[in-house]
């Protein structure tokens, strides 16, 4: 794994939500990665914060590359304007394809594809085929359930107490970057503790 944030995938909905603040906060993160010359890697729509997230990342001279499965682009209609868009085979390809593109990865608020993918790349770590931080944004608590599940697969004693520490939690997108770069360092999580 690099030392440098070169890139992040970002995990968020298709849809905007019923929260305008989280469309913000999209918007926000986008314009940060930008800003930091940190490249966002996204499931590659142009719409719901998916499209606010890339569209604002571009708009502030960023560097966006969408990876979107060729049945995908029959549903929604896939970013014309990003940097790269990469057109898979498959949702599993997508996933694997956005994980080798990037450094670190971001949980916005989403729905059932944001749960997959999070699971996903989280069950990658714990199984130790990576170490790259994950920071879910658990934007005005919309999180917090999905935080009260995990902590109930340990209380179930389903999952080790150290696996709480795959992931770091932030209110805020301003603190996403510096969250990242934090996971960036040396590993302290080994695999006891994680089952």
């Amino acid at each position: 794994m690099t030392s440098r944030l070169a890139s992040v995938c970002v995990f968020c909905g298709s849809s905007p939500g019923s929260d305008p603040a989280h469309r913000l906060a999209a918007v926000t993160l986008g314009r940060l990665l930008a800003e930091a010359g940190v490249t966002l890697v996204f499931g590659g729509g142009s719409v719901g914060m998916m499209g606010a997230l890339a569209d604002a990342a571009l708009a502030a001279g960023g560097k966006v590359i969408g990876v979107i499965p060729e049945h995908l682009t029959q549903l929604e209609a896939p970013s014309a304007t990003v940097s790269e868009l990469i057109v898979v085979d498959s949702m599993h390809s997508r996933k694997r394809r956005m994980f080798d593109l990037s450094d670190a990865f971001c949980v916005l608020p989403g729905g059932l594809g944001t749960l997959d993918e999070t699971f996903e790349i989280l069950t990658w770590k714990q199984l130790g085929l990576h170490n790259k931080p994950i920071v879910l944004a658990n934007l005005g608590g919309y999180w917090q359930s999905w935080l009260d599940l995990v902590a109930a697969t340990v209380a179930g004693g389903f999952t080790g107490p150290a696996a709480t520490r795959l992931f770091s939690v932030v209110d805020s997108v301003d603190q996403v970057l510096p969250a990242a770069r934090r996971g960036l360092l040396p590993a302290t999580i080994g695999q006891e503790g994680l089952f």
